[in-house]
């Protein structure tokens, strides 16, 4: 027999460290969600489930078939129509707890936006898939004075980082700069196994409920890091540095527009192109060797040219690239974030 509503979170309720005043915390909470994907699907879902009050979901991608292998909410009929991630996880997530407020917002997160994207959020969870978007959200974390929490799948590695301002560290006390494009692995280039992805998902999703039931922070905080191949667990401990940019001297320059990459249609060539407005140098030859992993490279000492998911990507060493095959902003930059790194 199954529960009834008043049920629903009897397993939960009992927990010593949940309790009714701790259900009650939990539906009054609202946490956003930033990417809704492989970590950030099943992050919503697991905050689905247990009772919080409000989810905002963000995400500026399509579902599409490469995702069904490890993005757990969508549905081969998601990807057949390329509904909107956004979308179809809250459609699904509507089927799993109508108490829950869901909200979708099909937009790419930048410096122009992101603080009303977070406005009135207690939270906001991590499930983006590059390091320009984290350090984004990292300084209007920071800034504001709102917890988050750093999450991360690549391989079959997963990471994870509470970031309470304030309490400890933050992520440029652990990264201090944010990577340059083109020089990280990414899950398109490099692969990830399914379950490397729950883990990451499921660790982040506990920090998160600890974190809105009041759990004590930890200073320094723990870097959680677990290879699933290699079956290791570390528990690693940040510093919170007193010379990190961020929360140390309040620099936050990602909440410049000038920090962000910068879209422009190309009249007349189906096609859209990517100007990276801090200053970068690509290493192309690294570039095109994570590349040939995905489609057909070619390489040149002035730019490089790849096939990738039926779009013709030309990346340049200042990281200037063309995206030809679509007039549409969000595709292009979706494919230059998930290729080049930014």
């Amino acid at each position: 027999m199954s529960d009834t509503p008043a049920d629903r979170y009897a397993r939960q309720r009992i927990l010593p460290m949940v309790g009714e005043a701790g259900q009650e915390r939990l539906r009054r909470a609202q946490v956003v969600v930033v990417g809704c994907g492989a970590t950030g699907g099943l992050i919503a879902e697991h905050l689905t489930r247990a009772g919080v009050g409000a989810l905002r979901l963000i995400d500026r991608d399509l579902v599409e078939w490469s995702n069904l292998q490890r993005q757990l909410l969508f549905t081969e009929a998601d990807a057949d129509a390329g509904t909107p991630k956004a979308i179809a996880a809250v459609e699904r997530l509507r089927q799993v707890n109508r108490d829950v407020a869901l909200e979708a917002r099909v937009v790419d997160l930048h410096a122009a936006n992101v603080a009303e994207c977070l406005a009135g959020a207690d939270l906001v969870m991590d499930g983006t898939d590059n390091f320009e978007t984290r350090f984004l959200l990292n300084d209007a974390c920071v800034r504001d004075g709102r917890p988050w929490v750093y999450c991360g799948a690549i391989t079959t590695e997963a990471m994870v980082m509470p970031i309470v301002p304030g309490v400890g560290p933050c992520l440029r006390c652990l990264i201090p700069d944010a990577p340059a494009p083109g020089s990280v692995a990414t899950c398109d280039t490099a692969g990830v196994l399914g379950p490397a992805v729950g883990v990451a998902a499921s660790l982040a999703a506990a920090e998160g409920l600890r974190i809105l039931l009041g759990a004590p922070g930890e200073n320094p905080a723990p870097l959680l890091q677990a290879d699933l191949w290699e079956r290791e667990f570390h528990r690693f401990r940040v510093p919170r540095r007193s010379d990190c940019p961020a929360c140390g001297r309040g620099e936050f320059p990602f909440l410049t527009v000038a920090a962000v990459t910068h879209a422009t249609s190309l009249c007349g060539r189906n096609a859209i192109q990517i100007t990276a407005t801090r200053p970068v140098r690509l290493d192309l030859a690294a570039l095109a060797e994570r590349l040939r992993s995905v489609g057909p490279v070619s390489l040149t000492p002035f730019l490089l040219r790849a096939e990738v998911d039926g779009y013709r990507l030309t990346v340049f060493p200042d990281a200037r690239a063309i995206v030809e095959g679509t007039t549409d902003e969000t595709t292009a930059r979706a494919l230059y974030s998930r290729y080049v790194g930014v």
